[in-house]
């Protein structure tokens, strides 16, 4: 997918559409996709160096830690697709154990990835790199370019965490039907205050990323949010098993867009994230479901996050 100012008019439509429909509904709500504008990324960044925010670095001890291990099952020389790549940091660090013969990194910010690629083409000039930027929530139509030699889907960060459990187990019988295995990160089910105070951060970091949704929205629907008027919510659903970020009214306001307006009511919330947290024979059972081998697993010395390498058969 283009960037804002590089979108053609019918996937400016598409977008147009979707947002309405979500924010049209009784309970309001976005994609979380739609977090991800330039700034968005950059501050996703900026939480991942947060000390509340445990997911990047348990995930990287893990890799840290087994790594060769996770590599001889992995394998070298193969095709890495790296799925909502940002900033492609976390793939970068395996390149030295799985030296890909060509890397593809995919990213709905497209130029935010663009950026990231070509000051790692100059640190990794032997491998192929080509950036793809595109939404591939709900499509992987990838082009030929791609090569299927012994591909390896990416998807570090648990953000398969930010689909509901059926769409996930659609997204992941999407990557089989692709062709190539699976590596993948996962949080694990934990103590409600770790996971409470990682999506609520006392810098407030969480709350201007979720914040910042608003100002897409105002360019991508010429709408007139004001951020002031909004706050952030980020809390534990242990109903659900799942982390649900929210934006709520302040007060009684009324948001106008080309063509439109509605009202929210004080304290009436737009929901814009959830990220589910699996045990490890819940998400075994999603990826069986979804086609893949058993997959091989490590975890850190808590059991707070699981990478998994599942073969796509």
């Amino acid at each position: 997918m283009a960037d804002d100012n590089h979108r053609s008019e019918s996937e400016a439509n598409v977008i147009r559409d979707e947002l309405l429909a979500g924010l049209r509904a009784p309970a309001a709500t976005t994609s979380p996709k739609y977090l991800y504008d330039a700034l968005g990324s950059k501050l996703f960044e900026a939480i991942c160096e947060l000390p509340e925010y445990y997911p990047t670095r348990t995930e990287a001890a893990i890799f840290e830690r087994h790594g060769a291990e996770i590599a001889g099952s992995v394998g070298a020389g193969g095709t890495l697709i790296d799925l909502g790549a940002g900033n492609c940091a976390k793939a970068a660090r395996l390149f030295p154990l799985l030296a890909p013969a060509q890397y593809v990194p995919i990213d709905i910010s497209a130029d935010f990835l663009k950026a990231a690629v070509t000051q790692l083409q100059g640190l990794f000039p032997a491998i192929e790199m080509l950036p793809l930027g595109m939404d591939f929530s709900s499509t992987l139509d990838l082009p030929a370019e791609v090569s299927r030699k012994r591909r390896l889907f990416f998807y570090p960060g648990s953000s398969i965490g930010n689909f509901h459990p059926d769409e996930a187990l659609a997204f992941l019988r999407r990557l089989r039907e692709a062709g190539g295995d699976l590596l993948i990160g996962v949080d694990l089910v934990k103590d409600h205050a770790v996971l409470n105070a990682a999506y609520d951060d006392a810098l407030g970091v969480t709350a201007s990323f979720n914040l910042n949704l608003l100002y897409h929205l105002n360019r991508l629907l010429g709408a007139d949010f004001n951020l002031r008027e909004w706050r952030h919510r980020g809390f534990y659903n242990p109903q659900e098993s799942r982390i649900e970020m929210h934006l709520e009214a302040r007060r009684d306001i009324v948001v106008h867009w080309r063509g439109g307006e509605r009202r929210f009511g004080e304290g009436e919330r737009i929901h814009t994230e959830n990220s589910y947290k699996y045990t490890p024979d819940s998400f075994a059972g999603l990826l069986r479901e979804a086609g893949f081998a058993p997959a091989r697993t490590w975890t850190d010395e808590r059991d707070w996050f699981m990478v998994c390498h599942a073969r796509g058969g």
